[in-house]
C-alpha cells in the first residue's frame, strides 16, 4: 500500500474509532482527539483533571477501541519500583523466576503519578523513556506499541511529590481535562444510570498502529514549516533575543529541544488524520498548547498576577 493510500485508510479508520469511543464517551473531544494524536506519534500523556472526570473509563475505552492491553496503577505514597516492574521469586525447583508487573501491558493508566516518591516514578520514567526495564541486571523489552497515560489531581496537593520538570519533559502531551457541559452532563446522567452497557469493538490491531506511526514518520515536512516550530519554542526562553515581552516578564524557563521534535510530530499526526499529505503551520498552532503549556516554567510575579501558561503560548504566534 502507497503512503497516500495509508494515509487515506489512516483517516476512515480514525473516524470510526472516534465514533466507536463516543459510544462509552460523552463530549470530551478534544483530549480523546489529543491522546490518540501522542498514540499514533508514539509519545505519552499526562492528564490533568479533578477526580470523577472518567479519565480511567476513557483511557480504558480507547484501550479497547484500539485493541490493546490495558492495565491501571494507582500511585500511592508507599509505592515501590517492584510493584510496577515485577520481581524475581524463587520458585519450587529453587530457581529465580520474573514475574512481570502491570508495567508489563501496551496503554498504562499512572492514575495519581503524583503521590508516589521520586524513586518510584523513576522507574516508570525509564520504561517510558527506553520502552524496557531492568530489573535485578536483566534488562526486558516491553510489547510495542507502548503508551503511558498519567494523571494528577490539581487540587489536592498535600502529601504529593510533583514531577520534577526533567520528567515532566518525557511527556509529550500535558491535556486539560474540564467538565463537561449542561448538556453533556445530562447525557453522561441517562448513560450511566440504566442497566444498558455499550460494546467496544477493537477496530486495530497492535501491528497496525505500530504501521500508522512509522507512516506519520515518513510523512515530508516542509523546511519552513520545521523552522516555525523550532522558532516557536525559541521564543518562550527568556534569554532568547526573539522572546516575547510576556515570556521576558512572566518565564523563568522555556522549553527545550524535545518539545521542537514534539510540535513536528503531533503536527505530523493532526494533518495525517483530516486527510492532510504534509502539516503547515495551523497544524503546528494547533496541537502547540498541549506540548509548550508543562514546559514553561512560570516565575513568582506570573503566579502573583494571575498569568496563565496559555496567555504566554498565544503571545508566541
Amino acid at each position: 500500500m502507497s503512503d497516500v493510500a495509508a494515509i487515506k485508510q489512516l483517516v476512515k479508520q480514525y473516524q470510526d474509532l472516534k465514533n466507536e469511543i463516543a459510544k462509552v464517551i460523552i463530549g470530551q473531544d478534544d483530549v480523546v482527539n489529543q491522546i490518540l494524536i501522542s498514540i499514533f506519534s508514539g509519545g505519552h500523556s499526562l492528564l490533568i483533571g479533578v477526580p470523577g472526570l472518567a479519565k480511567t473509563l476513557m483511557v480504558n475505552t480507547i484501550a479497547q477501541a484500539l485493541g490493546l492491553d490495558f492495565k491501571r496503577i494507582q500511585f500511592t505514597p508507599d509505592l515501590m519500583p517492584s510493584d510496577i516492574l515485577g520481581s524475581e521469586v524463587l520458585d519450587e525447583n529453587r530457581h529465580f523466576k520474573f514475574i512481570k508487573g502491570p508495567v508489563f501491558a501496551n496503554i498504562i493508566l499512572a492514575d495519581e503519578i503524583n503521590r508516589t516518591p521520586p524513586k518510584t516514578q523513576a522507574a516508570l520514567l525509564e520504561a517510558m523513556q527506553e520502552r524496557a526495564v531492568t530489573v535485578a541486571g536483566h534488562h526486558y523489552k516491553l510489547n510495542l506499541p507502548y503508551f503511558v497515560l498519567a494523571t494528577q489531581n490539581p487540587i489536592e496537593q498535600e502529601g504529593t511529590y510533583p514531577l520534577p520538570e526533567a520528567q515532566l519533559d518525557r511527556f509529550m502531551f500535558a491535556i486539560n481535562l474540564d467538565y463537561p457541559s449542561f448538556k453533556e452532563e445530562v447525557q453522561v446522567v441517562k448513560a450511566t444510570t440504566n442497566d444498558v452497557q455499550a460494546t467496544i469493538n477493537p477496530l486495530f490491531t497492535a501491528q497496525q498502529i505500530i504501521d500508522f506511526q512509522h507512516l506519520i514518520r515518513r510523512i515530508p515536512v516542509p523546511d519552513n514549516v520545521v523552522e516555525y516550530a523550532v522558532s516557536i519554542v525559541g521564543k518562550t526562553r527568556p534569554e532568547s533575543e526573539a522572546a516575547t515581552d510576556l515570556v521576558k516578564t512572566y518565564v523563568d524557563w522555556g522549553a527545550g529541544p524535545r518539545a521542537s521534535q514534539n510540535l513536528i510530530l503531533a503536527a505530523k499526526t493532526y494533518a495525517a488524520t483530516r486527510g492532510k499529505f504534509s502539516p503547515d503551520m495551523e497544524d503546528v498552532q494547533a496541537v502547540a498548547p498541549s506540548i509548550l503549556r508543562h514546559r514553561i516554567i512560570k516565575n513568582y510575579k506570573a503566579e502573583a498576577e494571575g498569568i496563565s501558561e496559555i496567555q504566554i503560548i498565544q503571545s508566541l504566534f
